[in-house]
């Protein structure tokens, strides 16, 4: 079982080689959830021009006569059940299990409501008895040859009287009476019939869309799959109509004809799952199989000489679920894709619900008379349950919250009415007490794991703010620091996010996210940070989840908005940098124009040549300092220029000398924070140096590598023993700044003399 394909084609314009196709949403023949899987390695293809508005024209036309089919079909049958002979009347159901007379309009009955019905009168004077089991027209479900039979050969009868035009019946206290029946007419027929009737339209309708759009064999597989539970439904929709007994064309193969639907849905269902989503080994030899068991099973069921056939067709649809199963299994582990997943568990889901209404029915020969009819309304509900998923199939991936409720109802209600026939058989409730324990279970199921099976079968993932946040926050500090890597770091966002087997960048232009391949899929607009907020290309996550589960509608929403939030967090980081940076500004204009003129003015009043050249070389610190906290922009390469020009200045005062080495794997950009700091560390440093070592040579080497950061000082005076130095305000400051850039700081003693100090940073900036 799997989603339609549709035609895809390559975007126009500069898409590069690693450009994903992308499909064409305006000439779309179905609903724009019936989507491709995407084939990356495809070449582009030019689908533009008149030969392609040929084949839309075409493919439109076709539908529009299985519309029209469609549509005729239900407008006959709809005909041929209005003209179909009929008595006027309403029966219930008794405790001693008979039929009894509850309303009528004819005034021959008239005198006979209240009074059991006993049996059919043929025209030889035989009499057919007429229990509540032979008003419930579908013999589906019945699990015993000889009571089908004898089923079967009543309705048959009575179906012949009614259309022989007379029908006598015979009631319990032995009164008869001849009726004349007569067309029912339209409005007879029922709000049931309509709805089925509705509800067959609509699937025979998909599944000629499906093909359609593109003809595959696992489409036309989908298409057996859908006109075959089209045709169940119609069949449910006839024998919903209130009647005596059904036209006798149908009474005689009814239930084989729905055995055999569902061995043919069960057997396409098979075959699809050994084309897709992977092509497995041996696949034609499981398809073959399987659609021989139908054939072997179909031929002796309709010709009626296949004994314990009920039994032989559970086994048989129960047997294709399971094989089903097992293959989307293997098909999953030998190439992971998520809608093997996703189909897997919808297989479970119905083959486990089968197999509970396999068992409650099996266990209808212990029921008691009057519990009986509440037995075939379990296997109506099942064909609208089993119809519904196959509906669902090409919609996986969307959000279609009507159909899956819907779904998801039709199941539960299944399962409730099994559980009635359980609590009544096995424990011998009373059919009130077990119908209110197994709503109140159902129900309460139902509101309880909701959520919980709509995460398990359609794979949906409750991603927690604390989680996306966290992703979001990380990436904009990144993005902040690195703006030209904004679009790889907004993908990663996406990966972190979703969690896709496979990621491939691509040109293109679009608004919103859009889901593509059936929910395989998830092609996300990417905005260009640096410049302006026009669109940079597009970027296709494949495969939600590790392969787990398809992309929804839902998650196309989320890369919106999450994007949105990291662009939103971008443009306050950047409003909050700019008025920090004009804050920075002003506090250097003041620095330079208040202070500075201050020591300017003491050192022209200096009263000795060491005052002089003291107040200059503050002036000197003063001026780097300004000029650092006006910059907006602090390049490595020319922060080290400064660190060495400062650095020979001040030890040349003192007659040191200084070995200055640099190496930089690429040229980056420091925070202010990151230049700051170093500045102090190395400013403080070369302070200790001036102040205490009495050295006369410094040698300073500072390495960048794939962002990794350090440099080492060592020095030839006469400092020792690291270890017992005293950590006041020096020492401590260079601890703190290190710490503050995540890095660490060590000194050690140097033989013969001198001391070195090594900081390293392990990531001064983030490796590409």
């Amino acid at each position: 079982m799997y989603g339609p394909a549709a035609v895809v084609q390559a975007p126009q314009g500069n898409a590069g080689p690693t450009a994903m196709n992308t499909t064409n949403w305006s000439d779309s023949l179905g609903p724009s959830s019936v989507l491709p899987p995407i084939e990356l390695d495809r070449p582009p293809t030019d689908n533009s021009g008149p030969g392609r508005t040929q084949r839309i024209a075409w493919r439109r036309q076709a539908l529009l006569l299985a519309a029209v089919i469609g549509c005729l079909t239900v407008f006959m049958l709809a005909r041929a059940m209005a003209n179909n002979p009929h008595i006027a009347a309403e029966w219930r159901t008794t405790a001693s299990g008979h039929l009894e007379l509850a309303d009528t309009p004819l005034l021959t009955l008239k005198p006979f409501v209240g009074r059991e019905l006993d049996a059919v009168v043929l025209p030889d004077g035989e009499l057919l008895p007429f229990g509540v089991l032979t008003i419930s027209h579908s013999a589906r479900w019945i699990t015993d040859d000889s009571v089908r039979r004898d089923l079967v050969k009543v309705r048959l009868a009575t179906a012949q009287s009614l259309e022989a035009g007379q029908v006598t019946l015979r009631f319990r206290d032995g009164a008869q009476v001849e009726l004349k029946p007569r067309p029912r007419g339209y409005g007879s027929l029922g709000a049931m019939f309509w709805l089925m009737s509705a509800f067959a339209m609509v699937l025979f309708l998909v599944g000629w869309i499906v093909p359609l759009v593109q003809p595959q064999l696992r489409n036309l597989l989908y298409a057996v799959m859908a006109h075959a539970q089209a045709a169940q439904l119609l069949l449910a929709a006839v024998a919903s109509v209130p009647a005596l007994a059904l036209p006798s064309l149908m009474v005689l193969r009814e239930s084989s004809v729905h055995a055999v639907l569902e061995a043919v849905t069960g057997a396409a269902i098979v075959h699809a799952a050994s084309l897709h989503p992977a092509r497995l080994k041996g696949r034609w030899l499981i398809a073959a199989a399987a659609w021989a068991a139908t054939l072997a099973y179909a031929l002796p069921s309709l010709s009626g000489t296949l004994t314990q056939d009920w039994w032989w067709g559970q086994s048989l649809l129960l047997g294709d679920g399971l094989v089903c199963i097992a293959l989307l299994s293997w098909s999953h582990r030998n190439e992971p894709h998520p809608f093997a997943v996703v189909m897997r568990r919808f297989c479970v889901v119905t083959v486990a619900t089968l197999a509970l209404l396999t068992l409650a029915v099996s266990m209808r020969p212990h029921l008691p008379a009057e519990v009986q009819p509440v037995a075939s309304v379990g296997p109506v509900i099942w064909g609208v349950f089993f119809a519904s998923v196959v509906l669902l199939v090409p919609f996986i991936s969307r959000s279609q919250n009507v159909m899956r409720e819907f779904a998801m109802l039709a199941g539960i209600s299944t399962i409730a009415t099994s559980v009635d026939l359980l609590f009544v058989a096995v424990f011998s409730f009373s059919q009130f007490t077990s119908l209110t324990l197994s709503l109140f279970l159902a129900l309460g199921a139902y509101a309880a794991i909701r959520q919980w099976l709509v995460s398990q079968m359609m794979g949906a993932r409750a991603l927690t703010t604390e989680r996306m946040f966290q992703h979001l926050y990380r990436i904009a500090r990144e993005v902040e620091a690195r703006p030209e890597r904004a679009a790889d770091r907004m993908i990663e966002l996406l990966r972190n996010v979703f969690e896709p087997l496979e990621t491939h960048r691509s040109a293109g232009r679009a608004q919103q996210s859009r889901i593509a391949g059936n929910g395989a899929v998830l092609q996300v607009p990417l905005p260009n940070l640096t410049d302006n907020p026009t669109v940079d290309g597009m970027v296709s996550l494949r495969f939600a989840e590790r392969g787990k589960r398809l992309f929804t509608q839902e998650d196309a929403r989320l890369a919106d908005r999450v994007l949105e939030q990291l662009m939103r967090a971008l443009a306050h980081d950047r409003a909050v940098e700019r008025g920090r940076s004009e804050e920075r500004t002003r506090i250097a204009q003041d620095l330079h124009d208040d202070i500075g003129a201050r020591l300017l003015t003491l050192m022209y009043k200096s009263q000795s040549k060491e005052m002089e050249e003291y107040v200059r070389h503050t002036l000197q610190d003063l001026k780097t300092l300004t000029r650092g906290l006006a910059a907006k922009h602090h390049p490595l390469a020319l922060a080290a220029a400064e660190w060495k020009t400062d650095i020979t200045t001040r030890l040349e005062a003192v007659r040191c000398e200084l070995e200055w080495h640099a190496h930089f794997d690429q040229e980056v950009t420091l925070s202010m924070i990151q230049w700051s700091s170093l500045t102090r560390i190395l400013r403080e440093l070369v302070s200790n140096v001036i102040s205490h070592s009495k050295a006369s040579h410094v040698r300073i080497e500072c390495r960048l590598h794939n962002g990794r950061f350090s440099f080492e000082l060592a020095d030839d005076g006469v400092g020792r023993e690291p270890a017992k130095w005293s950590h006041g305000l020096g020492l401590g400051g260079i601890r703190k700044r290190v710490k503050l850039l995540n890095g660490t700081v060590r000194w050690q003693e140097r033989d013969p003399v001198g001391t070195l100090c090594s900081v390293d940073i392990p990531q001064l900036v983030r490796p590409d």
